[in-house]
């Protein structure tokens, strides 16, 4: 499958990585990169996580970050890669925005 990151997950990513460069130098990078390995993965387990809002929710191994993703015609769309320690109506909303709801 090929795998697509979109606009909003890469802003995602780098807001991320500054955010944790500026705990430590070398943390952003170390971040970003562990997100990477981690949406990586997708390639062999899309699919198999749990869905939420009507996106599959892929947990991050070392940082408290969820990556959204959805499969089309054998396409992995990453729409966006959350904080989880935001508000979960906040998460909601964002991910509302791309037509997701509640129930699915």
């Amino acid at each position: 499958m090929k795998l697509r990151i979109l606009d909003s997950a890469k802003e995602d990513l780098y807001n991320g990585r500054l955010f944790y460069e500026q705990q430590g130098e070398g943390i952003g990078e170390y971040f970003f990169n562990s997100l990477f390995s981690d949406i990586d993965s997708l390639h062999i387990y899309a699919g198999v996580h749990i869905k939420v809002f009507g996106f599959y929710r892929l947990l991050s191994k070392r940082f408290p970050f969820a990556v959204y993703y959805k499969i089309e015609q054998k396409v992995i769309f990453v729409y966006r890669v959350i904080d989880l320690r935001r508000d979960p109506v906040f998460i909601g909303k964002v991910l509302g925005a791309y037509g997701a709801s509640k129930n699915d």
